[in-house]
C-alpha cells in the first residue's frame, strides 16, 4: 500500500521539529529502519529484501514511498527517515549544492539506463527540424539526458558544459533547431504522446510501461547507479550496513535480473 509520508507521520504520531534533528528510531539500534523510496523499481527491490531477507538478517524495514525526487532527501535531513534509496551520486551532489543537507552515500544498488522514447520516430535522425524534445528539469538528469542526445548525434554540447549548466548554455550545436522543454521527471512519460521524443528516467519509463526506446544509455562506466543514502551520523549504524549488504547481495541481483530481464534495471557493479 502506498503511503504518503505525511500520512505515515500522522499515523505513527511522530513528533518532528521543523528544524530537523534525530528521532527515537535513529537512537534505538533495534528500531525499524525507515527508508524512503520511489515506488518503481526501488520500492519493489526493497520490498523483496523486506519480505525475503531482512528477518533472517535481524533488521526491520519500514518502506515509505515518494513520487517525487525532493522529499526523500528532505525527510532524511530532518531525521524523519534513517535512509533513502532512489538517487545516484550526481543527483545527490547537485541536491546538496542547491538545498543543503548532510548526507552520506552508502552503496550503489542498481542502474536504470536513461533512454529516449518516441511514438513517431524510430531514430533520432528521423526527428525533423523544429521538433520538440522533452527532458528532465532536475540538473543532474537534464545534463545526463543532453549527453545521451549528444551520443545519438542530435546535438553537440559545449566542452565546458557540466551538471548544472542549463539547456541553452550547455548546447554548442543544435543543427535541427530542436525545441527543448524541461519537465518534472514524472511528467516525461506522458509527454511522449505529444513531443517528437522524450528522455525518460528508467523508473518512470517502467511505471508507464514505455517500450522500444530509440536510444539507451550505455551501462559501461556509468556513474548513475542508484544507491542507499543516509546521514553521516548513521553511516556506521549496523542496521544501515546490513541493509546495504542485503541490497547488494546475489539474491537481490538475481531478483533484479529476473524481474527486469537485465535491460530496464541492471544490478550495480
Amino acid at each position: 500500500m502506498r503511503l504518503r509520508f505525511a500520512a505515515l507521520v500522522a499515523a505513527a504520531g511522530l513528533a518532528l521539529t521543523a528544524c530537523g534533528g534525530g528521532s527515537s528510531a535513529a537512537d534505538d539500534p533495534n528500531a525499524p529502519i525507515r527508508v524512503g523510496v520511489n515506488p518503481t523499481p526501488h520500492g519493489e527491490i526493497l520490498e523483496y529484501v523486506k519480505d525475503n531477507l531482512a528477518e533472517q538478517a535481524g533488521i526491520d524495514i519500514e518502506i515509505v514511498k515518494f513520487d517525487d525526487y525532493n522529499r526523500p532527501n528532505e525527510a532524511v535531513a530532518h531525521g524523519e527517515l534513517e535512509a533513502n534509496y532512489f538517487q545516484h551520486v550526481p543527483y545527490l551532489e547537485e541536491y546538496r549544492k542547491q538545498r543543503g543537507g548532510d548526507f552520506e552515500w552508502v552503496a550503489p544498488v542498481h542502474l536504470e539506463p536513461l533512454a529516449v522514447y518516441s511514438k513517431q520516430f524510430k531514430s533520432l535522425q528521423e526527428i525533423p527540424n523544429g521538433a520538440t524534445v522533452t527532458l528532465s528539469n532536475d540538473p543532474a538528469n537534464q545534463f545526463r539526458g543532453l549527453k545521451l542526445l549528444e551520443q545519438g548525434g542530435l546535438i553537440k554540447l559545449k566542452p565546458e558544459a557540466a551538471v548544472g549548466t542549463r539547456l541553452a548554455s550547455a548546447i554548442a550545436e543544435n543543427p535541427k533547431n530542436i525545441d527543448f522543454k524541461d519537465l518534472s521527471p514524472d511528467q516525461l512519460p506522458r509527454s511522449v504522446d505529444d513531443a517528437a521524443a522524450a528522455v525518460v528516467n528508467g523508473n518512470y519509463a517502467i511505471k508507464a510501461n514505455l517500450q522500444n526506446p530509440v536510444i539507451v544509455e550505455s551501462p559501461e562506466g556509468n556513474p548513475y547507479a542508484n544507491g542507499l543514502v543516509t546521514t553521516p551520523a548513521l553511516a556506521k549504524d549496523p542496521r544501515i550496513l546490513k541493509l546495504a549488504e542485503l541490497l547488494r547481495s546475489q539474491q537481490v541481483k538475481d531478483f533484479i535480473n529476473q524481474k527486469w530481464g537485465g535491460v530496464a534495471v541492471i544490478p550495480a557493479a
